[in-house]
């Protein structure tokens, strides 16, 4: 069975209203799932929403594409932690990676890491634009930088969680961190086999349906 804390309610679309993110911190609160997902302009709508509950707030960082400098990601995980946000999910430099220039990317996880504080970082991989020696590097450079997650999807890219990439990630970070699965993931027996395969936390837009056995056809 599937517990509610294994899931971050995610709400990232950009026509995402007031009113949306106030109805997904609601069921959140309802189901007791781990986290309400956003991007930082909620951070602190979000936190006052979930205040008297035990629901995290989590805040994306350089989303979608990962791309902005290290110093403005920096920035946007201070400020949401400033405004309340108790897990950053910080997009990965994809191109810096795959450039090979890996003290780049690992300086980049580090200042978002510092930045953080207290807060718990996740870093997304966004697997699917990654061959496999990739994101096992991606991993190690996560592990290396003191990311408590890795995780494998924005749910913007081309493609989402698979079940192969979860069992890469696992077995690559060992059993000390976390794995996030994350895009695509749209009901139980997908959730389901994420777990099995590594994953000890997903990332969802369609938490409830997945919960009770329905299907979605949310990206996210």
């Amino acid at each position: 069975m599937l517990s509610p804390k294994l899931f971050d309610h995610t709400i990232l679309k950009a026509d995402a209203t007031e009113a949306a993110v106030a109805k997904i911190c609601a069921e959140a609160k309802e189901y007791g799932f781990m986290s309400v997902c956003v991007n930082t302009y909620y951070t602190a709508f979000v936190a006052e929403q979930l205040k008297d509950s035990d629901v995290k707030v989590c805040t994306v960082v350089g989303f979608p594409l990962g791309q902005m400098s290290t110093k403005a990601k920096a920035l946007e995980t201070k400020c949401a932690v400033e405004d309340g946000a108790d897990e950053i999910d910080m997009v990965l430099n994809v191109a810096a990676l795959k450039d090979g220039k890996y003290d780049v990317v690992l300086e980049d996880i580090k200042a978002v890491k510092t930045a953080c504080g207290d807060a718990l970082l996740k870093v997304i991989l966004e697997t699917c634009l990654l061959t496999k020696e990739e994101i096992v590097k991606a991993c190690e450079l996560s592990v290396e930088a003191g990311a408590d997650f890795v995780k494998t999807s924005t749910g913007f890219s081309t493609g989402g969680a698979t079940a192969e990439d979860i069992a890469l990630m696992r077995k690559t970070v060992g059993p000390d961190i976390g794995v996030k699965a994350s895009g695509g993931v749209r009901d139980s027996k997908g959730a389901i086999a994420m777990v099995e395969a590594g994953a000890n936390r997903i990332g969802a837009s369609a938490t409830i349906a997945i919960l009770s056995g329905a299907k979605s056809d949310s990206d996210y």
